[in-house]
């Protein structure tokens, strides 16, 4: 049965907090699949000169330089899920198909602006046929459950049909994989999502990229406005990009701490199944016990976790859990240790 709140996400710490009477300085969050290692940022925001209006060349270079494309061929928006509104919004395409569960702000944006939906099972179907002249949706690494998926063949389909391709690589820099973006010059329909926010433990600083050919980024350009994101967004993100062993850091560390989740998940009863994942977040499948009961249990001792019913072919025997510092996963297991031991 689906959530009434069919969009909902993790992360609502305050609701959490009110709900429990705690500081949110006390809850430990593995509902939201932020980061939890912050760059180094050596500007000081507070000297910051915010009385002229933003420019963002220097931006667009080091992203640019970052993932090994040419300037023009990126545009900014205040955040991945606007990217992804203001993408739907400019199309004129009227048919999706979304390789499912996925982002739920996909389905949220293709309904606001009333396409025609399509949902592949990717667990299930995902060879299944898509409708010709259709974009294509494809999270990779994929959510909630995280597996990276190698593309080429379903590329070469989804190019058959002429499809205009939309590939979300917001958690791609948690992992060591390869990116489509060098299949920009094979085709002119693609287009591809890097959300900053995830990677840069930043949900607050609002920039999300889409990068894809000049001509393409020229055209979504002139249906936006001038200034999306601020000054603010513009110097933090400059300064976390050239943090350059932060993304190594992150991949090793956040490998460990997943890594010790599982082997002790695995030894519980109540877990029928944990996901292969080589993103920041583990989804596990749940036996005898539903989400909902889960995150009751585990109220008393502050801790937050994802009910992934409102996912598309999933229900209420699934959770996401989010991987973060090692405390905060050593308190998860003996949270549940204590509960279910």
């Amino acid at each position: 049965m689906k959530s009434n709140n069919q969009f909902s996400h993790g992360g609502d710490i305050l609701a959490f907090s009110k709900k429990t009477g705690s500081k949110t300085s006390e809850i430990i969050d593995l509902s939201s699949n932020i980061n939890f290692i912050k760059p180094n940022i050596k500007t000081d925001l507070n000297k910051l000169d915010i009385s002229n209006y933003p420019t963002y060349e220097k931006l667009y270079k080091i992203i640019a330089k970052k993932y090994s494309v040419k300037a023009d061929e990126i545009e900014l928006f205040n955040g991945g899920s606007s990217a992804i509104f203001s993408f739907f919004r400019h199309l004129d395409l009227k048919h999706c198909t979304i390789y499912s569960p996925a982002y739920l702000e996909y389905k949220k944006a293709a309904q606001n602006f009333e396409y025609k939906i399509d949902l592949i099972n990717r667990f299930d179907n995902i060879t299944k046929e898509v409708k010709k002249n259709s974009l294509v949706i494809f999270v990779n690494p994929s959510t909630p459950d995280g597996k990276y998926y190698d593309l080429e063949e379903l590329f070469k389909s989804w190019i058959e049909k002429n499809c205009t391709i939309f590939i979300d690589e917001s958690f791609l820099d948690f992992t060591d994989k390869k990116s489509m973006i060098n299949r920009l010059k094979k085709y002119d329909k693609l287009y591809i999502l890097k959300s900053m926010t995830k990677i840069y433990s930043s949900a607050s600083i609002r920039v999300g990229t889409i990068i894809s050919t000049s001509k393409n980024i020229k055209k979504l350009k002139e249906k936006e406005p001038l200034w999306k994101i601020s000054h603010f967004d513009s110097i933090y993100l400059e300064n976390a990009i050239k943090n350059k062993d932060f993304i190594n850091k992150t991949i090793k560390i956040t490998e460990e701490n997943k890594q010790y989740t599982i082997k002790h998940l695995e030894k519980f009863d109540f877990v029928k199944k944990i996901y292969k994942s080589e993103a920041n977040y583990l989804l596990v499948e749940l036996k005898n016990i539903t989400a909902p009961i889960l995150q009751e249990k585990l109220l008393s001792y502050k801790i937050m976790i994802r009910d992934c019913s409102n996912f598309d072919f999933l229900n209420d025997s699934f959770v996401r859990v989010a991987i973060k510092e090692k405390n905060s996963m050593k308190n998860f297991i003996h949270a549940l240790k204590k509960e279910f031991n």
